[in-house]
């Protein structure tokens, strides 16, 4: 589908904290968000932290931007001759290499890769496909990676590489169960496609009867499916980001995107990687659209949406306000480190403070 978002950092305190279980007393960290000067208008639905120091960001208008020094100066790095591509998705191994997906019908789906930090890229698939529609990519490590679309002859198709993204393959449909009439997925947030470890991969959609997830344990060769309690039933709902911690523990969020329709179940979460999702307890108050698990915190996580952020320190049972701003996506570097981009060329890094007792 036709959708994605973007997000900021997290502060050096959070790298410190001790981490806190889900049942921990006594007050959580405070969070906010930094914002960054990005000097775009483009909407930044894609996003990839490497560190503390290396980010990337990607979205409308063929945009890519770098920042090397933790969001002091960001620099534009688009493509040359891609202003009417949409990126809605980027993934960085580092400061100088990263892939770059742009979204839409046809041959407006591509995949882009740099080795210079952006200098010079070279265009490495072109979808020539009329029936499908990318929406995300995602990398099990520096070689292994896969792009999914929208269901082609009734099954969705799945894009592999195994040179990081220099070549790309279509994988056998095969093993991929039938898709719903209507079900697609979303490119809101670069998160319709999540990987934990080097061999299980999850993939979320919606606009159908329900709202489902799919799982392969074999890097998409096979695939099952389980439904969620994330409303469907029309086009513009379903599970729009997704977010594991390991091959067990994931989050789910997403819900109806119009600004005038609510969203009663904007989360959901499994522990047993994907076969079976519950409603949580507490949710976010409305649609989200990106969701990250904070690195040093067990048992917390962030999500954004339009309308605002929150968190949860229970694994994502119960969730929390903490921001009313507009973000399209979130995510983390391993080292601590959260961003949070969106509309208006928005970027921002999570900060944290702990509450004086």
């Amino acid at each position: 589908m036709r959708l994605r978002i973007a997000w900021g950092a997290l502060s050096a305190a959070l790298v410190l904290a001790a981490p806190l279980p889900a049942h921990a007393a006594g007050p959580q960290p405070r969070l906010g968000w930094e914002a960054q000067q990005t000097g775009v208008s483009a909407r930044l639905r894609g996003l990839a932290p490497v560190s503390r120091d290396v980010v990337w960001a990607s979205g409308s208008g063929g945009t890519v931007l770098r920042t090397g020094d933790g969001g002091w100066n960001w620099q534009n790095v688009s493509p040359p001759g891609a202003s009417a591509l949409d990126f809605r998705d980027i993934e960085a191994f580092d400061a100088d290499n990263a892939v770059a997906l742009s979204i839409g019908a046809g041959p407006d789906s591509r995949l882009y890769r740099t080795d210079d930090g952006g200098r010079t890229w070279t265009e490495t698939f072109r979808n020539d496909e009329p029936q499908a529609f990318y929406d995300c990519v995602a990398f099990f490590d520096r070689r292994h990676g896969l792009a999914m679309s929208d269901p082609v002859d009734g099954r969705f198709r799945i894009l592999a590489t195994d040179d990081g993204g220099w070549t790309w393959r279509v994988l056998p449909p095969d093993g991929m169960p039938p898709a719903l009439q209507g079900e697609a997925g979303f490119a809101a947030s670069g998160q319709c496609l999540a990987t934990a470890g080097g061999r299980d991969v999850w993939l979320a959609t919606g606009g159908a009867e329900r709202s489902r997830v799919f799982h392969s344990s074999d890097r998409g060769r096979t695939w099952t499916v389980s439904a969620t309690p994330i409303p469907a039933d029309d086009p513009a709902r379903g599970v729009f980001g997704l977010a594991f911690r390991d091959p067990h523990r994931g989050l789910a969020v997403g819900g109806d995107f119009r600004p005038d329709q609510s969203s009663p179940v904007a989360a959901a979460v499994t522990g047993d990687g994907g076969a079976t999702w519950q409603p949580a307890g507490a949710p976010p108050p409305a649609y989200r659209s990106g969701v990250t698990w904070l690195p040093h915190l067990p048992s917390a996580a962030v999500a954004v949406g339009p309308t605002g952020s929150d968190v949860t320190y229970t694994g994502g049972r119960t969730w929390q306000s903490f921001d009313t701003g507009s973000y399209d996506t979130v995510s983390c570097a391993r080292d601590g480190s959260c961003w949070a981009s969106g509309e208006q060329g928005r970027l921002a890094r999570l900060t944290t403070t702990r509450s004086r007792t």
